[in-house]
């Protein structure tokens, strides 16, 4: 099972690397979604695929007898799976945001929307 996963998140990420190469603002914002969750499948693989043993020590304090599931990359994706969502609310309300402004999604577009009459800001004190 875990060279199936591990399959998995090599493609998750070629796929969001693909799509962070795009000239779009919403494929970038995809590839970002897409990275999170290879990330964390990959935090989920490294901590033992293993079926039906709990991640809990015998109540006498002696060492398991088979390998037991780690809980900590468990307690680590649910804290990742919050922080990535919260970052991709606020990516897609700053890409809605520019899109308002230069009517465009195009990164090309977006670079030679910036006017040429401003000057420059201060380079130092």
């Amino acid at each position: 099972m875990e060279a199936v996963m591990t399959l998995l998140v090599g493609l998750f990420f070629v796929v969001a690397i693909y799509l962070f190469l795009s000239k779009q603002i919403i494929r970038i914002l995809l590839g970002v979604a897409i990275l999170s969750n290879a990330v964390n499948l990959l935090i989920f693989t490294s901590g033992r695929l293993t079926r039906e043993v709990p991640p809990i020590l015998p109540a006498d304090g002696s060492a398991a007898d088979t390998f037991i599931a780690n809980p900590l990359p468990q307690a680590l994706i649910l804290t990742a799976i919050v922080i990535s969502f919260s970052f991709f609310a606020f990516l897609l309300v700053l890409g809605y945001r520019a899109y308002q402004e230069l009517q465009t999604d195009n990164t090309e577009e977006m670079r030679f929307a910036e006017p040429d009459d401003q000057k420059m800001p201060p380079l130092g004190y």
